[in-house]
């Protein structure tokens, strides 16, 4: 016994059942967002993502508070890496900002008495979870900076696994200006930087320029402003042209053994490589060296 064969006018009646009741949820939709605009909800998301050739890029885009890291833009950044970081196509993630300010840090509006100690306790939390996701985020993140980094924007910039800046960038911690000290910003700045020139930035709140930076740990590299783009894709394609398990696993072990003694960051250290050279990646590495080619990586565990 054979199906029948639905007629032409079976087939259209289907089609137009189809065609309405998606008219119906893209209507029902719509007034949603018409609900939320009239609630006074913005629904314009204060960073974007957007991933081409397994480069992630997160983007700041709020120039109207200058980048501020209010809790909104954190957990908006923090999102955005959380959501695509298990993307296997993904090779490391760039994190950059519209404007000529990189992020003026926390936005002060919310750390005002009204708020209360509650609130101000829920930012700063926030702001060290943002942190915890760069550091254990299983590809690099890259800060692009073209301008000011100031405070908590600062505190990012250090966060990131590497940073390269245009020429004309400059940084700060000015907190203590404006009456609170950049204590948690300073707790990325002086595992970055040398302890003296930590202490110049948090207790004078002058900024250094790009060169300062670099010459003191801030940043990975400075360049001309016009070749800013072009120096950051150079390191993308480097990174992207290995293997993402290998880089995980290296990631991961640079973090930890930051927070050893010599010995014991040497015997985890040990048992890391023994590790990597048992994984795929690591043998195809090895064996492609011995046989004079190029490596065809499985990014598998």
């Amino acid at each position: 016994m054979t199906d029948s064969v639905p007629s032409s006018v079976e087939c259209q009646a289907r089609k137009n059942k189809a065609s309405s009741h998606a008219g119906k949820m893209l209507a029902r939709y719509g007034n949603f967002l018409k609900q939320l605009h009239c609630a006074g909800v913005s629904l314009r998301y204060l960073s974007t993502y957007t991933c081409k050739d397994g480069v992630g890029t997160i983007l700041l885009d709020n120039e109207k508070t200058r980048n501020s890291l209010s809790l909104e833009m954190m957990n908006s950044i923090q999102r955005n890496i959380v959501e695509n970081q298990h993307d296997s196509e993904l090779r490391c993630i760039v994190l950059a900002a519209k404007g000529r300010v990189f992020s003026a840090g926390h936005n002060l509006k919310e750390l005002t008495a009204e708020r209360g100690s509650e609130h101000h306790k829920q930012v700063f939390h926030k702001c060290s979870e943002l942190i915890s996701a760069i550091h254990s985020a299983p590809v690099p993140v890259i800060a692009k900076v073209d301008g000011l980094a100031a405070a908590a924007g600062c505190q990012l910039v250090a966060s990131c696994d590497m940073a390269v800046c245009s020429d004309s960038s400059t940084f700060s911690t000015p907190g203590a200006s404006f009456g609170i000290f950049c204590s948690t910003p300073g707790i990325a700045v002086v595992r970055a930087v040398p302890r003296m020139r930590a202490a110049y930035m948090l207790f004078t709140g002058l900024p250094i320029t790009a060169h300062e930076a670099l010459q003191a740990g801030l940043v990975s590299k400075v360049v001309p402003q016009d070749v800013l783009n072009e120096e950051v894709s150079k390191i993308c394609k480097a990174i992207a042209s290995k293997s993402r398990t290998v880089i995980t696993l290296g990631k991961t072990f640079f973090y930890k053994q930051i927070s050893l003694d010599v010995g014991a960051a040497y015997e985890l250290g040990e048992q890391i490589m023994v590790d990597n050279l048992a994984t795929v990646d690591g043998r195809e590495g090895i064996k492609s060296f011995v046989e004079k080619r190029s490596p065809k990586w499985t990014h598998r565990e």
